[in-house]
């Protein structure tokens, strides 16, 4: 149960974000601008791009050596780091091949009591990246209380060892963007830390991209990482299973990406496999040759 002093203060955190935050109405089919210019080129360019999703979704498997090798051969300097149980045993000589290989080891997926001690050991700084989640409640502001309870512990962890703590859209309540500016500002407000902020999926917002348009401005001063995907209509994700695509062969991510552009963003890109079915290194490179495609569109 919170207070009638917190409510009050999350009741005008909400309402802040449904009255300030609202641009005007627009679908995917924004009008895009041409000609890039440096700060355009310099949002794409390859030392910028995160790779994402190439770790379990990688259909030949490949170890932390191979790995390292792949992305550096790709011409990327980042990777955020996602993993399964069986991938526990090798995140020493995951960091240290990306070390070797001058890649950062950018973001990690969710936590492991393991990393605490390799992150002293190896001085790195990766975001940690976890789910908003979707708790059940009749008010708003009870919903956004107990969604921020749940990532109390991790939030305060994080800001100890002075990491950035990403809110990662996923679908549902949580996966939208006035979930995920409400749950950023009062964990903000809680752990008195601005290390708290939000990870972008485009490839997890296809129900959400009239609201996408519409939060950005106000989403724009949060965003840790954006992470593309091609974008197809909703009603064809399920039916022809049009969730995962590379960039520039759907018909909203370009929009999307001018939208990033007009709203001032200069962070990092994620690219993806995410494609189990793939070859990690043939996913991304369909991305960068995609994301190369929509570059000279602009032109």
């Amino acid at each position: 149960m919170i207070n009638f002093a917190k409510q009050i203060s999350l009741g005008f955190l909400f309402q802040g974000i449904i009255f300030i935050s609202v641009a005007p109405k627009t679908t995917g089919a924004q009008e895009v601008k041409n000609g890039p210019d440096a700060e355009v080129a310099g949002l794409f360019a390859r030392d910028n791009l995160v790779a994402w999703c190439i770790v379990p979704f990688d259909a030949n498997r490949r170890g932390p050596a191979e790995r390292a090798e792949m992305v550096r051969d790709l011409g990327l300097k980042k990777v955020a780091y996602d993993w399964r149980a069986e991938h526990v045993a090798t995140f020493e000589e995951e960091i240290l091949q990306y070390k070797k290989n001058g890649i950062d080891f950018f973001a990690f997926w969710s936590w492991h009591d393991s990393l605490e001690s390799l992150i002293r050991k190896h001085q790195i700084k990766p975001q940690i990246w976890a789910i908003l989640g979707s708790p059940s409640a009749d008010q708003p502001v009870t919903r956004i209380s107990l969604a921020a309870d749940q990532l109390m512990p991790l939030v305060e962890r994080t800001k100890r060892l002075g990491l950035k703590f990403g809110l990662y859209n996923h679908g549902g309540w949580g996966g939208k963007p006035s979930s995920l500016i409400a749950v950023c500002r009062l964990l903000r407000e809680r752990s008195q830390s601005d290390h708290v902020g939000i990870v972008y999926n485009f490839h997890h917002a296809h129900d959400d991209l009239e609201e996408f348009y519409q939060q950005l401005p106000s989403m724009h001063p949060y965003l840790f990482c954006v992470n593309l995907n091609g974008m197809a209509d909703p009603q064809e994700v399920a039916a022809l299973n049009k969730k995962i695509l590379p960039v520039g062969s759907g018909k909203h991510e370009k929009a999307m990406m001018q939208s990033l552009i007009d709203a001032g963003y200069s962070g990092p890109i994620g690219v993806l496999d995410h494609r189990s079915d793939l070859d990690a290194r043939e996913s991304l490179q369909q991305n960068l040759d995609g994301l190369d495609q929509v570059i000279r569109e602009w032109k």
